[in-house]
């Protein structure tokens, strides 16, 4: 069985689609989004609309539930200069759309063929705005993974690709699709976006469980032109990115 993994697209729709270009050559069975999907970025309705016919699993990131309740947008940990963003990105999803985000499940399981369980999603199986890193104490995760049964943990929100083994619990950050950090993110701070998209396929074959962190380059330039010519209010903090790595 084959899983790929994808998160925090933030309404990149132009990562988006390198990354399913990747993934259709993967052969995957299943595809699992971890959140944080159609707002931030340029395109949120193309986003939603690709991803609503590939049969997905989606979990309920901090954004979205920012986006069903933008009045407490700040509850879920959403600067307050990102605000104007989620209403921008109401106003382009349909009455539709917002039901189906409202659907969004806040964490979903799936065990393997050979019994091992996987636990899926956004920021750790107690909340959507816990932020799991390699440097997270020990003590945290002690807390956030208390009483969980899965032998596999995987999530996303930190926009950082982790592999990391805590006693006998094998913690996975699958990376943002589109918004790769350069460096960890803390609340408030302000991150330099890398010019790739990251995801993960989780594969088993026997008693065999493989873990594929990928890294996708897409057209950094054609994302920036439709920023240009999309109304988005966080529009000029879009055009600061990438340049660094050309």
């Amino acid at each position: 069985m084959r899983i790929a993994v994808i998160s925090d697209i933030h309404g990149n729709f132009t990562a988006l689609q390198a990354v399913l270009a990747d993934i259709s050559s993967q052969n995957v069975d299943q595809i699992v989004c971890l959140g944080d999907t159609v707002t931030l970025g340029p395109q949120p309705k193309e986003v939603l609309d690709a991803l609503r016919g590939l049969n997905c699993i989606f979990i309920k990131g901090n954004h979205e539930a920012a986006l069903l309740d933008p009045e407490c947008a700040e509850d879920f940990e959403i600067t307050s200069h990102l605000i104007p963003d989620l209403y921008w990105c109401r106003k382009q999803l349909s009455a539709d759309d917002l039901k189906q985000i409202e659907a969004f499940e806040a964490n979903h399981e799936i065990v393997l063929p050979n019994g091992v369980k996987i636990l899926f999603f956004h920021g750790s199986p107690l909340s959507n705005t816990h932020i799991i890193q390699a440097s997270t104490e020990a003590r945290l995760l002690d807390k956030y993974f208390a009483g969980q049964k899965a032998d596999v943990f995987i999530g996303g929100h930190s926009h950082i690709q982790m592999y990391r083994r805590h006693g006998d619990k094998l913690i996975i950050n699958s990376g943002s699709v589109g918004n790769a950090f350069e460096f960890a993110y803390s609340p408030g701070s302000t991150p330099i976006l890398l010019p790739w998209a990251e995801y993960t396929i989780i594969s088993q074959s026997g008693n065999s469980l493989d873990v594929d962190l990928r890294r996708v380059y897409f057209d950094t330039a054609e994302l920036l032109r439709i920023v240009a010519e999309s109304g988005l209010p966080s529009a000029a903090w879009w055009l600061k990115q990438y340049s660094t790595h050309e």
